[in-house]
């Protein structure tokens, strides 16, 4: 198929499947872009296990062909037992998806339409795999981007934060199996495909069992986590990433780690690829890729980049949705060490700039403290951003500071430094970072959660005597940030995050004793105001798709009749056909968690993911459900998979782990 001319007129062939050999006789399935009549060129590779065919076809199609119109031969590929490949995918980052990649890199260049060169991109587990790549890189890929990635699975990742065991962990472990249970396309597999499709579910895994028994992070988390390889790094890296997302706090690591191969850009969105950046300002992501590419792959001219472009946030009044940020895009050198610190001490009077005599603050124990606390940010969400904290504020112990004289600016990681006394080894720390305006607004800038029974590497477990003073070191994760003259700077400690955080099986009795307390704001001295970086096209110009959604997300939080709260968010059906294709690719989601205002110890946490497939044979269904819980004598989680075809059961799966499960 000869595809429309893209930004410098290149023509370009679409190949809608080709198979790629593994060297155990596996076969991934790609998707491919190849310019005409120029003979070799570099490629550029994505791969993911999100269905070419279908669940991100119209994603593709916004990068793919524009790279191809501007000289790139380009693939995306579809990981070993998804969408359209053959094999078994038994976890995420296993062995043969990390050996399948260098495989894929060293095929692609040894195709006559390749030069030799290989780049390879992408956004989520695309662009972690990217960067997994880039350690001790084949010969052939030169360069890399990864947008919205993590180098630290266990602590910026989907699963777990500070030790601390996230709900959002439930909703993977509910959905990744959904998206590997839907069958391949007889279209482009061949009359085999259903065959196939009942070895993949006969194989099918259910990775959660690994995820929530890993509770240190220990050979599984760091195995993949690129944070302790980058010594071996090999390759040069674009990370990118958005505040609004928690996977954002990878790029300044990353880049102060590697400054000779790395740099990175941190906007205001969510997990998204910034050209579709929500908050906004959105960018144009194919415009700055295109000058990365242009320059690993093609020895064009670097422009004078700077190690670090982030966008610095003010205050907004908070809401559910923000189409665009207060803020302004700032550059920094990544190897400025941090030459000024503003530094508050916590007291009985709040946040002052100098140290008074220690005392006692107890932590407060209420289990609706995070009711407004929105989503991680993990899944991209439209909306579900942190709303007004005031009234979670109300619920922990609070330091404000007076009115500020002068703007405060923060850039990096803050880090609060304190004394706790608590009662059991196992409890929860939360600390919250807002500025509130003179209207009593209160605006999360940042936040973390610890687990105060493990270490500081996450590793093991840390020293603990009842009643005795332990010394907490708490490192939010990195954010840039503009404090308001005027306005106040609030730090909120709690003992619990539902339902962003599965709560610890006991609430201990906790104080913070301030005797040595600090809150440290960092900022480097080479701060700079940065032009606006270039705004997104309209990609494709012609889409070959249609989507509808019969609403927006649903959320809604309320008491239920016997004594409990319940916080729910609905993503309502909606629908992506390909006319073309006869294709129609549609999912909706939900989940709701409650716990007993009655008894700390009775959570609930219920998943339900559907999804449809509509094509000219016929359509595949699949529906998954998970029901984690806990009550007083432990946790249990049960997740229940059927796979349709045409409405008749092909298979049904179950999964139980725990005690009672």
């Amino acid at each position: 198929m000869t595809a429309d001319l893209g930004k410098r007129g290149l023509e370009f062939d679409e190949v809608e499947h080709q198979w790629i050999p593994m060297p155990d006789g596996v076969r991934l399935a790609a998707r491919l872009w190849l310019p005409r009549e120029t003979g070799p060129v570099p490629a550029i590779l994505e791969y993911i296990p999100y269905r070419k065919r279908d669940m991100v076809r119209a994603r593709d199609e916004r990068n793919h062909p524009h790279f191809a119109s501007n000289g790139y031969a380009c693939l995306r590929v579809d990981m070993r037992g998804s969408g359209d490949s053959e094999g078994h995918m038994p976890d995420m980052y296993s062995d043969d998806e990390l050996a399948d990649a260098r495989h894929v890199i060293k095929w692609i260049a040894a195709q006559p339409w390749c030069n030799g060169k290989v780049g390879m991109f992408g956004t989520s587990w695309g662009g972690t795999a990217s960067m997994q790549a880039a350690v001790k890189a084949p010969r052939a890929l030169k360069a890399v981007i990864a947008n919205c990635a993590t180098t630290d699975r266990f602590e910026d990742d989907i699963h777990w934060m500070g030790g601390c065991l996230l709900t959002d962990s439930f909703e993977w472990g509910a959905t990744l199996p959904a998206i590997l249970a839907a069958p391949p396309d007889a279209a482009t597999v061949g009359p085999g495909w259903k065959e196939m499709w009942r070895r993949r579910l006969d194989g099918l895994s259910f990775p959660l069992s690994e995820w929530i028994s890993r509770q240190t992070r220990g050979a599984y988390w760091r195995r993949g986590s690129v944070k302790f390889s980058t010594d071996d790094l090999s390759c040069p890296i674009l990370a990118i990433g958005g505040w609004a997302d928690r996977y954002s706090n990878s790029v300044i690591g990353l880049v102060k780690a590697r400054p000779d191969l790395c740099h990175g850009i941190v906007g205001p969105w969510g997990h998204h690829y910034p050209d579709h950046g929500e908050p906004g300002p959105a960018m144009s992501f194919q415009d700055v890729a295109l000058t990365w590419w242009d320059h690993w792959l093609k020895d064009a001219p670097m422009p004078k980049w700077p190690q670090l472009r982030l966008w610095q946030r003010a205050f907004d009044v908070p809401a559910d949705r923000i189409a665009t940020r207060a803020g302004r895009w700032i550059a920094t050198d990544s190897s400025e060490t941090h030459a000024t610190e503003s530094v508050f001490h916590p007291g009985k009077d709040g946040l002052s700039w100098r140290a008074g005599p220690g005392t006692r603050h107890s932590v407060p124990t209420d289990m609706q403290h995070g009711a407004y606390a929105g989503d991680t940010g993990y899944f991209g969400r439209i909306g579900g951003l942190p709303l007004d904290q005031s009234l979670d504020d109300a619920r922990a112990l609070c330091f404000d500071t007076e009115s500020m004289e002068s703007e405060i600016l923060l850039v990096g990681h803050a880090e609060f430094h304190c004394g706790i006394v608590r009662d059991m080894a196992q409890a929860q720390l939360v600390c919250r970072l807002c500025e509130v305006d003179p209207n009593g607004r209160s605006n999360l800038v940042t936040r973390q959660v610890a687990n105060l029974q493990r270490d500081v590497t996450l590793d093991g477990d840390a020293r603990f005597a009842p009643g005795q003073i332990a010394h907490l070191c708490l490192r939010f994760p990195s954010t840039a940030y503009r404090f308001s003259k005027g306005n106040r700077i609030r730090l909120c400690i709690a003992a619990s995050y539902w339902p962003l955080v599965w709560p610890a099986p006991f609430q201990a009795s906790m104080q913070v004793d301030t005797g040595g307390a600090r809150l440290a704001l960092p900022c480097p001295s080479d701060i700079s105001p940065l032009a606006d970086m270039p705004p997104p096209a309209h990609l494709p110009p012609d889409p070959s798709w249609e989507s509808t959604a019969e609403g927006p997300i649903c959320r809604e939080t309320g008491e239920m009749a016997k004594g409990g709260i319940f916080h729910l968010w609905r993503q309502p059906w909606s629908t992506t056909r390909f006319p073309e294709l006869g294709l129609s690719f549609s999912s909706t989601t939900e989940m709701k968690c409650t716990t007993s205002t009655k008894d700390h110890a009775v959570q609930r946490c219920a998943v339900s993911v559907v999804y449809e497939i509509e094509r000219p044979d016929g359509i595949a269904r699949i529906e998954s459900s998970l029901l984690g819980r806990t009550e007083p004598d432990g946790m249990s989680v049960a997740l229940e998979l059927d796979a349709l075809w045409n409405g008749e059961v092909v298979a049904e799966r179950s999964w139980r782990h725990g005690h009672k499960a």
